[in-house]
């Protein structure tokens, strides 16, 4: 296959959700073949919001997810009988973030040991059953940061090492124009047959993967003089910071709530006004009802058991269309009234800011193309 006469790498997509990650690949010119989720909203979802994407982009292409089974129940047969029924290509690729609690901070840390950490041991598994020419792998980064975690990290990654050149890397969505302090590991290998070794030069410390970096934002969570928390309904002006980077940018106008899809959509509060209005803005190293600041880049994009931030000047919560922005996702990606908030909050904090997803598939293509990986030859 060829960039140049038109044809587009193809991707299998596992543990897709509303489909951020394939979004990024997408937009840098792959192309995703088969999908994997076995959440049923989460389906639903995902099937609407990329399919309004792709229609808003002139691109009719009906968007499904191809296999509706948990990971574990799926052979490597059954996943290439979906994705190539007219024969494996002879280059493709493998992208997804195995489920992640199990390694996250804000989780039960019960490492590859929990139910969700074997799902990433299982990802590897694919990998080297399916072959696939290229694989990104996305994760919290306290995959890489326990002691425990990272022991048993490398032996699986040694076992990969044997098929595949394999480099790392924490980005952080903030660094990407995303209004979001999201920092995330990145796991890309390429297979050893398909890239000549003097290709793979690596630096000080370690890498020889081209990893992307964005010089206007780098480094953004201090390069900035970031406010601290001011009294809730204090009138405030921004005079230096890069708005894009800013909560601001997300928040939908009252006037455009009924104009812009999922912009009315947000859960209701209970607490008195007078508890509300003592909440600061901009505070959000609260365990619950955190007020984000306008001026300000957000934490996440959601948190906990339906627990989304407080709008930094008004007395609700942020909604779907706004979360959804915080992740970086374009206004044309909707999600349908009917399904309910907890799955669509939860959908959106689990996916990776598609801006982040675009760099990371962007310095992947340009990566093959300037060392001549097979793929990408004449």
């Amino acid at each position: 296959m060829s960039v140049k006469n038109g044809h587009k790498i193809p991707v299998l997509s596992f543990y897709s959700g509303g489909g951020f990650l394939d979004m990024g690949f997408e937009m840098a010119g792959f192309e995703i073949v088969w999908t994997n989720e076995v959440e049923e909203a989460f389906v639903k979802l995902h099937s609407a919001g990329i399919t309004s994407w792709r229609k808003s982009k002139g691109n009719g292409i009906k968007a499904e997810i191809f296999n509706k089974k948990s990971i574990v129940e799926v052979s490597s047969e059954e996943i290439v009988a979906e994705a190539f029924p007219k024969g494996v290509p002879k280059h493709f690729g493998i992208i997804g973030g195995p489920p992640c609690q199990d390694f996250s901070i804000n989780g039960n840390m019960e490492g590859f040991e929990g139910e969700r950490g074997k799902l990433t041991i299982l990802y590897f598994d694919k990998i080297l059953d399916l072959r696939p020419t290229f694989f990104v792998m996305e994760n919290v980064t306290g995959l890489t940061k326990s002691k425990s975690t990272k022991e048993h990290l490398a032996k699986l990654l040694k076992r990969v090492e044997k098929e595949y050149y394999i480099d790392h890397e924490i980005l952080n969505a903030l660094d990407f124009g995303v209004p979001q302090h999201r920092e995330r590991v990145f796991f890309i290998g390429i297979r050893k047959d398909k890239i000549h070794e003097k290709h793979i030069k690596k630096n000080i410390a370690g890498q020889w993967f081209s990893w992307p970096i964005n010089k206007k934002y780098k480094n953004a969570a201090t390069k900035y003089n970031w406010p601290t928390p001011v009294p809730f309904g204090k009138q405030l002006t921004n005079k230096e910071l890069p708005i894009e980077l800013c909560v601001e940018s997300c928040l939908v106008p009252t006037r455009q709530m009924n104009q812009i899809s999922n912009s009315n959509e947000f859960f209701n509060l209970y607490l008195d006004a007078e508890v509300l209005s003592a909440i600061k803005e901009g505070e959000t190293n609260r365990p619950s009802f955190k007020r984000l600041h306008r001026f300000k880049y957000s934490p996440t994009a959601c948190y906990g058991n339906n627990e989304v931030h407080l709008h930094p000047y008004k007395h609700r919560r942020l909604s779907v269309r706004e979360t959804l922005r915080i992740q970086g996702v374009p206004d044309t990606y909707i999600l349908p009234p009917e399904l309910p908030l907890s799955k669509k909050f939860k959908m959106i904090g689990n996916g990776v800011p598609v801006p982040l997803a675009r760099a990371v598939a962007t310095a992947l293509k340009n990566f093959m193309k300037r060392k001549k990986v097979t793929s990408f030859r004449k």
